[in-house]
Formats: C-alpha cells, structure tokens, sequence
C-alpha cells in the first residue's frame, strides 16, 4: 500500500515508513538520511509533511537532526533497564551479553557539604569516600560512576579492584541494598565527561542521581551514574490507581 492510499494521516505514515526503511537496513546507524527535497519526493509528500515526522523521530530519539548538516540515524540501545528495577551498572552490562569492567579514576576522602549531609540524614557524617570510575562493556567506556559512601564502610584500598560496590559493600559490611530513591536528569554535552566516554558533541548524557538504602532504610551510597544515551535507555511501568 503506498503512502498517498493509507487513510491515515501523511505524517504518521512516513514516520511508519522510515521507521520500516531502517529496521531493513535500507539507512544504517549514523548514517545521514537523504536530503528533505530528496526524501519527500521518494516519499511523495510535501517538505512540511517530512519535517513533522523528522520532528517526532527525534522525539523518539530514532534520528538526530543538526542543523545546517542533515538528519542522522541514531544507533539503538545496547542496554535496557526498567527504572522500577534497582540494578548495579555490572549486572545491567552482564545482561546485554557483555563484558563488564572498570577503569579506576580516583579515591579520596573529602568534606561532605550540606546537601551531602541532608541526604545521608540521620547518619551523622565525618567524612565521605568518593569514588569515581569509568565502567565499560567489552573495553568501551559506557558510564561514568561517582559514588560517595560514608568512610570507614569499605576500604579504599579494594575499591580499585572492584567491579561492583554493591558486591564489596555487602563483603565488608554485612549490608544489602534494598532500594534506591533515583532523579533522572537529561544532560547535554560535559566538557569534562563526555570525552572520557568518547561521546559526540551533540550526544546526550543521562544522569541517574541516586541515594541506596538498606532494608532497615541506613542510607550507605550516593551515586551519580552519567550514562551514554545513545547506549542506555530506561523505562518506567505504570499502573493506574
């Protein structure tokens, strides 16, 4: 059935359209798509037809469009997570299939600030470990970890050896996670991160701000997990009430 006999709305087609020429390998991830007067033309729709549906493939993160150079394909997530389900970075890359790993940044005892402090309430703080990492699937650097823990939870000397630190947290401490409380924030380009996980200029980050709780609700790590989105994409199930 061409486009122009389907009685649906024009430009709920050719997102369908697109969305098929993709999925058959006709445009491949990164690749730039034809130009809009060559696309609408194959399509045989108008340029302001085309461009809502650009508009909505970006919405749904399935192009990119930069402007002045074109549209572009963006590769499908390698990782999927429900947000409902509470999963360390190991186990999420260990699912997919891949190899998970680290790649040891730094780990030193600071000063924690009173936002720190409000959020570790009511444990009473001296200091806090931070730990930062670079968490990688089969080499690739995927997710960039900050954690800070309450000092003298774990040793700091086996942190550089650690996969995972809800593992050598529950070693040393005898303490499982529960539960976290998680704050998504959609952030842009990170001049300090995003070349660390070798990101494009315009590729987005997501930024998972989360504190852990055991079951008895001890709050024991804040982490901030910066996630390559074009690698990541996470979900929320909801029930209606």
């Amino acid at each position: 059935m061409s486009i122009r006999q389907d009685t649906r709305h024009l430009y709920l087609q050719v997102i369908e359209q697109i969305k098929r020429d993709i999925e058959k390998g006709l445009y491949l991830e990164k690749e730039k798509l034809p130009s809009e007067f060559q696309l609408s033309k194959s399509l045989g729709v108008s340029r302001a037809t085309l461009r809502e549906a650009l508009r909505i493939l970006e919405e749904e993160s399935i192009v990119t469009r930069r402007h002045g150079v074109g549209t572009f394909v963006n590769p499908k997530p390698v990782f999927t997570s429900g947000i409902e389900e509470l999963d360390s970075v190991t186990g999420m890359i260990s699912k997919s299939g891949m190899t998970p790993g680290s790649q040891y940044l730094s780990a030193e005892l600071i000063e924690p600030t009173e936002d720190e402090r409000n959020r570790f309430s009511p444990v009473s703080l001296h200091k806090l470990a931070k730990v930062e990492r670079v968490r990688t699937a089969d080499q690739q650097p995927v997710v960039y970890c900050k954690d800070r823990i309450p000092d003298g939870l774990i040793p700091l000397d086996q942190v550089r050896e650690a996969d995972s630190l809800f593992g050598i947290l529950e070693r040393y401490t005898g303490k499982s996670i529960s539960y976290a409380v998680t704050d998504i924030e959609p952030i842009g380009y990170h001049e300090r991160i995003s070349p660390i996980l070798n990101c494009e200029p315009d590729q987005a980050l997501l930024l998972l701000k989360q504190m852990h709780y055991t079951k008895e609700d001890e709050p024991v790590l804040l982490s901030s997990n910066y996630f390559r989105a074009d690698k990541f994409s996470f979900h929320v199930l909801r029930k209606r009430v």
